[in-house]
């Protein structure tokens, strides 16, 4: 008996699927990259508009050939978003980013979204509502790329590119560790034309703030404590997550709200939010640590300049240790010796690919004190 035609056309439309899906990691990839380039760009006072669509199509597509897999290309060139397309990698290039060395690893990550749709044709479920900014900390290093994304005009468009990735049951994490580093060498090759070096300096609010509030956390070394909003975005604290960070700490001590309040606009507050998002990743129960402020008030005592300081490293002191068990509080003191100390790269965190070492210009603190020893965080 002859098969129907139609019995080809499941197959045809997972087919057409799996592609799709391959192309929309290769537009995420891309996105960040140029968003890199971007971030670069502007540090240095350079940013630089995008060509011209038309000529960009043009100069683009002679790119792409025997770069990219046949019908990732193809999708890519038919594709109602490909003028854009072409503009971000031409925008690349220009920049100094070469594209014979990017293009078939963006290729390679395509192929391997392409397999895990093929290979999935059940849809798994999402991990969360939207949380991407908690999969950013969770999977790349604090860093020029994941500010970069963060900071990105087109964020929202990435962020749902990751929900739509997920939901075909895509490693959305794998594909971000993968996009990390090529970003890393964007950044590299877009500051190499800039002439701005590739070892960013460690800002005075990061050397200032070695110690206790810093401890065991991954630190970016360009953290810009002047603004709360980049500070905790360079921390990859979302608004949403802030607030519930807030009201967590005000609930813990009931009747100050002034105290509280002042607190949340401590240049320092941004410090105790990473901190308190760490431990949530952690499944550590931040109620109960909390607790502890009530117990210990010794934060009212001294001058009301320094009531806010106070209370921000009293909360960091509960969250340290074990709920209940917190010793007395001490008189925070900077580490002098952390300060001078050279900062080294945090590794990758709980869920990332496994790959090579991150860029410079991280810190990762691991114990306070007067002799820290440099190492990976945890």
């Amino acid at each position: 008996m002859t098969t129907p035609a139609s019995g080809d056309e499941p197959f045809a439309e997972a087919t057409g699927e799996a592609v799709q899906t391959a192309v929309m990691s290769v537009r995420l990839v891309l996105a960040i990259a140029d968003a890199v380039r971007r971030h670069q760009q502007r540090r240095n006072k350079a940013e630089q508009e995008l060509p011209p669509a038309d000529k960009a199509a043009v100069e683009a597509k002679e790119e792409l050939k025997d770069l990219l897999p046949a019908d990732i290309s193809a999708a890519l060139l038919k594709g109602a978003d490909w003028p854009q397309l072409a503009q971000q990698l031409m925008a690349l290039k220009q920049a100094g980013v070469d594209l014979e060395q990017l293009l078939p690893r963006v290729g390679e990550i395509a192929v391997t979204v392409r397999e895990q749709v093929e290979a999935n044709a059940d849809r798994v479920a999402r991990e969360g509502t939207g949380q991407w900014e908690k999969m950013l900390r969770e999977t790349l290093p604090a860093g020029p790329v994941r500010e970069a994304i963060l900071s990105s005009p087109g964020w929202p468009d990435i962020a749902a590119t990751m929900g739509k990735l997920d939901e075909r049951g895509v490693d959305v994490r794998q594909i971000l560790a993968a996009a990390h580093d090529e970003g890393l060498g964007v950044d590299q090759a877009v500051a190499k034309v800039l002439a701005s070096g590739t070892v960013p300096t460690t800002s005075r609010d990061v050397l200032l703030s070695y110690g206790p509030l810093t401890v065991g956390l991954q630190i970016p070394g360009e953290l810009d404590l002047s603004s709360p909003k980049r500070a905790l975005r360079q921390l990859a604290i979302s608004p949403e997550e802030n607030a519930r960070y807030m009201k967590l700490v005000a609930e813990a001590l009931p009747g100050r709200d002034r105290e509280v309040s002042r607190a949340f606009l401590s240049k320092q507050w941004p410090f105790v939010a990473a901190r308190m998002a760490k431990m949530e990743n952690e499944g550590k129960p931040l109620a109960a640590h909390l607790a502890g402020l009530a117990k210990d008030t010794s934060w009212e005592q001294g001058s009301d300049e320094q009531l806010a300081s106070r209370l921000v490293h009293a909360a960091n002191h509960v969250l340290l240790h074990e709920p209940g068990k917190a010793p007395a509080v001490t008189r925070p003191r900077a580490s002098t010796a952390a300060a001078r100390s050279s900062s080294v790269t945090a590794g990758p965190t709980k869920g990332q690919a496994a790959r090579g070492p991150a860029e410079p210009g991280v810190a990762a603190h691991r114990q306070a004190g007067p002799s820290p020893r440099p190492g990976r965080s945890r």
